[in-house]
């Protein structure tokens, strides 16, 4: 038996926290687009790991708390905070996503953040 929509991405977002890049990737389909809104969205596995490897370089550890999830459909939603640990400092960063999901997989992920308070928290 198969996740529902809520349940997949309830598990991608716990996964983030093992730290395992392909088994993130994994619930991915094969051309799937990821969209992190303030840059320009990928399309395909190989594309989304590329793009995860690029923002997670330097980081020790990555948790996704989902405070809320909604779904309609094959839509789900959620509210989160994303806090990247690095040697040097923890950035605590509010994110709302938006989930495509098809049969067991991901088929688009949106994320919505202030990118400058992001940088401003890299940087400071």
């Amino acid at each position: 038996m198969s996740d529902t929509p809520t349940e997949l991405v309830r598990r991608f977002c716990a996964a983030w926290g093992d730290g395992d890049l392909d088994a993130i990737v994994a619930f991915f389909t094969d051309d799937a687009v990821y969209h992190n809104i303030p840059v320009d969205p990928v399309t395909g596995k190989e594309a989304i790991k590329s793009t995860i490897a690029g923002f997670t370089a330097g980081v020790d550890k990555i948790e996704f708390r989902v405070h809320n999830i909604a779904a309609d459909g094959n839509v789900v939603m959620t509210e989160r905070t994303d806090v990247f640990v690095t040697p040097a400092k923890t950035i605590e960063l509010p994110v709302m996503g938006t989930f495509e999901v098809a049969g067991d997989k991901i088929v688009a992920w949106r994320d919505y953040f202030d990118m400058n308070q992001f940088m401003s928290q890299l940087s400071g």
